[in-house]
């Protein structure tokens, strides 16, 4: 299962991309996750760095933990999300200029297994049509906040 979605944004490539790759603002924009932290001796965006991110839903909160797998500035940021010893996910954001600023481009992999689909998708939830929504809502708020008027040039 995957998905993708994009959005023009009037912001250069590289402001795109520094406020993708800002784990702490990510929380601003995202439904779901509301930030994360570097691991280990990380410090900030790099190919291989690990990080804790952290996540709210409804009643639930819980942590993953990611790997950077695609960091090419300003146009590539990806990492994969594991949950204890399962792989979760992978999340994308492509970055392509434009005339006016840039195309972000917005990707989600679903990675789990059949069984860590069936726990996650109950209740009435499920986890693909709720990603789908909230890749839109992040893009959106993610262009606000980049035209906005202390935003990207």
């Amino acid at each position: 299962m995957d998905y993708s979605d994009s959005i023009e944004i009037a912001a250069s490539p590289a402001v795109a991309f520094a406020a993708i790759a800002d784990l702490g603002a990510m929380g601003r924009r995202s439904p779901e996750n509301t930030g994360g932290q570097w691991l280990d001796a990380a410090t900030g965006p790099a190919l291989g760095a690990r990080f804790s991110g952290t996540n709210a839903r409804d009643s639930s909160a819980w942590s993953t933990v990611a790997k950077v797998s695609v960091f090419d500035p300003p146009r590539h940021f990806a990492f994969d999300v594991t949950y204890k010893r399962f792989k979760i996910s992978r999340w994308e954001f492509e970055i392509v200029a434009t005339n006016s600023g840039c195309r972000v481009k917005e990707s989600w992999r679903d990675d789990r297994n059949v069984a860590l689909r069936r726990s996650g998708d109950r209740d009435g939830f499920r986890r693909a049509d709720f990603t789908k929504t909230s890749i839109r809502t992040t893009l959106e708020k993610l262009r606000r906040e980049l035209e906005g008027p202390h935003g990207g040039e």
